[in-house]
């Protein structure tokens, strides 16, 4: 029953992962052709596309090496590989450190990220043993 538990625990979160890839994907796409069909996606949250203007290029950048990171811990974790939870764990370090420093300088509501990212690394770690080690595919 456990391992069933875990496994739906991890599948969830490789979901979640692949929620990010397509909401990183699809404002990569957003940013690299400004006046599609899909510029009024943008009303979702005007501040991150002022936000993404400002850094140029950048953004590009940044967008699609999120959409391959999240891609890539998205497909490790669901096969419980462990450069697949590796991978997880550095995003989700990643964010929670952006989210502290943002909450700090900027905006007070990224603050909920913070318990948010710390529950699913303390479920990673806590789960870290059905990673398979022998397989470095």
């Amino acid at each position: 029953m456990d391992d069933q538990r875990t496994s739906r625990g991890i599948k969830a979160l490789a979901l979640f992962f692949v929620f990010g890839s397509v909401m990183s994907g699809l404002a990569f796409f957003m940013l690299l052709f400004p006046d599609s069909p899909l510029e009024p996606l943008w009303r979702l949250n005007p501040k991150a596309r002022q936000g993404f203007a400002g850094m140029g290029w950048w953004a590009l950048l940044l967008m699609f090496v999120v959409c391959l990171g999240c891609s890539g811990a998205a497909l490790g974790l669901w096969r419980r590989k462990r450069w697949g939870y590796w991978m997880a764990l550095s995003i989700l370090w990643v964010n929670v450190l952006a989210d502290t420093i943002n909450a700090l300088l900027v905006d007070q509501r990224t603050l909920v990220g913070i318990p948010i990212g710390g529950a699913l690394i303390a479920y990673l770690i806590a789960k870290g043993r059905v990673f398979s080690r022998s397989h470095r595919a």
